[in-house]
């Protein structure tokens, strides 16, 4: 029997609905679409947090947002913190990065603990339990002479010229006198970045996660891969021939209502106002950034059909589990906003595409599911797909293999839980709001969307009749009810155990109530009832 491997592909700030298979009408996907044509796509997938560093880590840990403490991007998630690397190497798999993780390490507590950074701990401990063939969280502003990324020293062994030709050459265009134009204006969108085509991002990553592949056939053992592309994520600028391939006439309107700008929510509010909020609500800075976006993920989808061949030429693609999906989504302009952060469906709800080879998933191919899934579900659904035993106690996740198989787990979720720290953002000093009121959680059912905001009024959506989310019903009286009984799932979600990690439920069964075993025998009157209670439980004749 041939060993089990996956391919994890994660794209950045990937919309769900810009793909073909999920119904845009202008970008044509044909190699994503073949893979959920092979697999299962999941209609209604969100993430713990919308956005990049806490979603991830929710992502390689199956635990939400509260329950891992990466609150924030860059925030350090706590050492010790068990991963989906630590659970596969307990039974010898290989989890192997290729590109970003947006993970910080948490240096005090590996010092405080003894931990060498260098050590094979260390390094799986500072790399969220990846085996880094590659790591590049694609942001190099200001990149480091003495230390350059690997990319950056591949772009200056191809001639690309200066410290940082990240930068410089696969971020920046160039007009007619020679002058630099930085990818990161979004006036330069529709230039054509420097690099050329193959020596971009997305094509070097896929090129580097073959490369793996190709040394992993000697190694013998069972891998997952992590191929966790940089983009379509900012600054938006594409090589050509991707540059032009789309114009504003592709360029979906707005998914907009000027009655979401009159008695807005004051957070709400707040995000309008910031300035990526203000220059994507401008139709003009929407056609010159959108045909970008959409030419990334064309390359990028480009680039997973080099994928899908090179696995049917190594022999790797029929036992190779393959997961598409995306942190987040992207604005774009929607409801009057930039970049993600809040909770309406463009910003939480991303791709999820599952294509298992093996033939017991025969029922379930080019299937839609329509259940409510997390981005925790996918730690779980790898170990079981490897094998593993459950760790229920850890995963707060389930495992999606059932519906793999056609089949239909009882008693699925019937809510999603998403979370959202916005203590590091402008709005929080806009408002004045203590750093510690920041939270935001968003509960949702296939009905209804309810968003938590601390000391400030709760926001509440019907997707049945309002499926834009236009209309803010969070302090509508008439709606009190639900937001009572969405509160309240909130809340017991909250009391549950989060944090009881190192036993599992079945032991502590076990060992539960055994006073009288261990010879503690506490709260008894005399000789007489002690021996009947030791009599009553068998441990006397």
């Amino acid at each position: 029997m041939k060993q089990k491997n996956i391919l994890w592909i994660m794209c950045d700030q990937l919309r769900f609905d810009y793909l073909s298979c999920t119904g845009h009408p202008h970008l044509h996907t044909p190699n994503i679409d073949r893979l959920a044509q092979r697999g299962v796509r999941f209609s209604r997938a969100y993430v713990q947090s919308p956005i990049c560093g806490p979603s991830r880590m929710s992502y390689y840990t199956g635990r939400y947002v509260r329950s891992h403490g990466a609150t924030w991007v860059m925030v350090p998630m706590r050492v010790g913190e068990p991963t989906l690397g630590v659970h596969l190497n307990e039974i010898g798999v290989r989890n192997v990065l290729v590109g970003k993780t947006h993970m910080a390490p948490d240096l005090e507590g590996m010092k405080r603990l003894g931990i060498d950074a260098d050590s094979f701990i260390g390094v799986r401990e500072a790399q969220c339990g990846f085996e880094p063939y590659e790591r590049d969280d694609g942001l190099v502003p200001a990149a480091d002479p003495n230390n350059p990324t690997a990319y950056n020293a591949y772009l200056n062994d191809k001639g690309y010229d200066g410290d940082n030709p990240w930068e410089a050459w696969a971020n920046s265009g160039i007009d007619e006198e020679g002058r630099l134009l930085s990818g990161w204006l979004l006036a330069h969108a529709d230039k054509p970045a420097r690099v050329a085509e193959p020596d971009s991002e997305t094509p070097y990553m896929t090129r580097r996660a073959m490369q793996f592949m190709r040394e992993a056939r000697d190694d013998g053992r069972p891998w997952c891969l992590h191929l966790s592309y940089i983009k379509p994520h900012w600054p938006y600028i594409v090589p050509a021939p991707y540059h032009d391939m789309y114009g504003s006439e592709h360029v979906i309107p707005a998914l907009r209502h000027d009655g979401e700008r009159e008695a807005a929510h004051p957070l709400y509010d707040a995000y309008m106002n910031l300035r990526v909020s203000k220059a994507f609500s401008d139709d003009h800075v929407r056609k010159r950034v959108i045909p970008a976006y959409m030419g990334l993920i064309k390359q990028i989808d480009d680039q997973i059909g080099l994928l899908l061949h090179f696995l049917d030429e190594n022999g790797l693609a029929d036992n190779t589990l393959i997961a598409f999906t995306s942190d987040h989504g992207d604005y774009l302009g929607d409801h009057w906003m930039g970049e993600k952060e809040l909770f309406h469906d463009v910003s939480v709800k991303t791709p999820l595409i599952l294509y298992d080879p093996d033939p017991s998933a025969d029922l379930s191919r080019g299937t839609v599911c329509d259940e409510l899934v997390e981005a925790i579900d996918l730690a779980p659904t790898f170990l079981e797909y490897f094998g593993g035993d459950p760790k229920p106690q850890i995963h707060e996740g389930r495992s999606l293999m059932p519906f793999l198989r056609g089949e239909r787990p009882g008693s699925w979720r019937k809510y999603l839980i998403s979370e959202y720290d916005y203590s590091m953002r402008k709005p929080r000093t806009d408002l004045d709001i203590p750093v510690r009121e920041c939270g935001l959680v968003m509960v949702a059912d296939k009905r209804w969307k309810y968003v938590y905001a601390n000391s400030l009024p709760p926001m509440l959506f019907d997707l049945e009749n309002d499926p834009n989310e236009y209309n803010d019903l969070g302090r509508d009286p008439e709606h009190e009810d639900v937001r009572r009984k969405l509160y309240d799932v909130m809340t017991r979600w909250a009391l549950q155990v989060h944090n009881r990690i190192a036993i599992t439920d079945d032991r502590i069964a076990e060992i539960a109530d055994r006073d009288l075993e261990n010879n503690i025998p506490i709260g008894y009157w005399d000789e007489q009832e002690l021996e009947a209670a030791r009599r009553e439980k068998g441990l006397i004749a």
